[in-house]
């Protein structure tokens, strides 16, 4: 009788055991229930967010395409425009007056109709560096200032696209990492509703242990990424 006492004795304090780690168990359920939720819910904002930068991102790449065709007809137009006005600026110097006075006024009819006023200023600027160093030849298409406002529409919505779609990636990368972390969260659900269901203490100590270092894991990973509002 008296080998059976401690047994009868420590039933209760077992019982106790059981019922206190079924209802920590519990608890631990309901918070990676919650913390799953707030990981899926924020990767599908993060997803929202992904498809609007690649939207606007493309658009603006096919805004900054029709801005170079643009451009670089317009530069083709100014190449032509310039030839012609080599040719009758060497034909201005002929000796027969005629000929002379026939390429002078195509010449100004020309420019006054064909170059515009960055052009102009290109032409005026390669004029000055031809007549300063007559060793190098200076063509005022080639003139910095007369590209960059030429293409500087497009290089700037351009650049503008590939930020957007970079913007677009990184939505993207965390809301592969939240769709990651909401995975370990559900293994988490799964070990600890194992746990609240198994009937040995030292099993159900193993898989939560197990759960709930996985799911410190995922929640500290989720920390992590900042937060996307609606």
């Amino acid at each position: 009788m008296s080998s059976d006492a401690p047994t009868e004795s420590g039933k209760p304090r077992l019982n106790l055991m059981f019922s206190n780690l079924e209802l920590v168990i519990a608890v631990l359920l309901g918070l990676v229930s919650i913390a799953t939720a707030y990981a899926s819910f924020q990767a599908a904002l993060y997803d929202s967010q992904m498809a609007g930068s690649y939207t606007k991102g493309s658009t603006q790449s096919t805004e900054a395409e029709s801005l170079y065709l643009e451009a670089n007809q317009q530069f083709l137009e100014d190449t032509q425009v310039w030839n012609r006005l080599a040719e009758l600026d060497i034909e201005k110097d002929s000796t027969d007056a005629a000929i002379a006075a026939d390429a002078a006024g195509k010449y100004d009819t020309l420019t006054f109709q064909a170059v515009s006023t960055d052009f102009a200023a290109a032409i005026a600027r390669a004029d000055a560096e031809n007549t300063a160093d007559a060793t190098v030849y200076h063509s005022p298409l080639d003139d910095k200032e007369y590209q960059s406002t030429l293409f500087g529409s497009y290089a700037e919505t351009q650049a503008k696209s590939v930020a957007t779609i970079s913007q677009g990636d990184v939505y993207n990368s965390f809301s592969d990492r939240l769709t990651l972390n909401t995975v370990l969260m559900s293994i988490s659900l799964f070990l600890l509703g194992i746990a609240a269901l198994v009937r040995q203490f030292r099993v159900q100590l193993v898989l939560m242990s197990t759960g709930v270092v996985i799911f410190v894991v995922a929640a500290a990973l989720t920390a992590m990424i900042p937060y996307v509002g609606l």
